[in-house]
């Protein structure tokens, strides 16, 4: 009996890491990205290694849904901080204006929603290919008479674990409360997964 428990134990211990290695391929947000913070400091995906971070898409002149999105996710990272015990979580926010949303106008839109609140910026190229490894949906709207204009993008908040995949994905529709509870479920069952 026990012999037969070892191996079905080993069976089902295998088949998991046969799924987490089929996981990590089709992972969202795998490849690098080279931009700027909001000091003009370069960074890359690689720099988010062994932290949880909360990461949005949006853009400074959004007129409501990027600071509503904000406010949320930093309102989850409050109540993360709450808990002791628990790794912080970064909040992240990646423009998809990089043409308005220079370093020196990221730094003063982010300054009142979060202290540890950060802002990546940079060439257009750039912005596209980080928005492009998370399969976000970005369109430029076309200029108004003053040369305003709206971004059209996909609102997702994502959350990379500490090996730096997206373990898991929020809309519009679910609260701070759900977000931090949902991080913290997935600080508590964390496992990486294997190269």
């Amino acid at each position: 009996g026990a012999g037969w428990l070892y191996l079905r134990r080993q069976k089902e211990q295998r088949l998991r890491q046969r799924r987490l290695r089929d996981l990590r391929a089709l992972a969202l947000g795998q490849g690098d990205f080279q931009l700027q913070d909001t000091s003009g400091t370069p960074r890359s995906r690689s720099d988010l290694l062994g932290q949880w971070v909360l990461l949005y898409f949006g853009f400074t002149h959004c007129p409501d849904v990027c600071p509503e999105e904000l406010e949320k996710l930093c309102r989850a990272v409050e109540l993360l901080e709450e808990v002791p015990g628990l790794p912080p979580v970064q909040p992240l926010f990646i423009t998809v204006d990089p043409a308005r949303d220079d370093a020196a106008a990221l730094g003063r839109y982010l300054h009142d929603f979060h202290p540890r609140l950060q802002g990546l910026t940079g060439t257009a190229e750039q912005v596209r290919a980080a928005a492009g490894a998370f399969r976000v949906y970005v369109s430029a709207g076309p200029p108004d008479p003053d040369g305003d204009y709206v971004v059209d993008h996909s609102v997702l908040t994502f959350l990379l674990g500490p090996d730096g995949l997206v373990r898991d994905c929020y809309g519009r529709s679910r609260t701070a409360e759900e977000l931090a509870k949902s991080v913290r479920g997935h600080m508590e069952s964390y496992e990486p997964l294997p190269p």
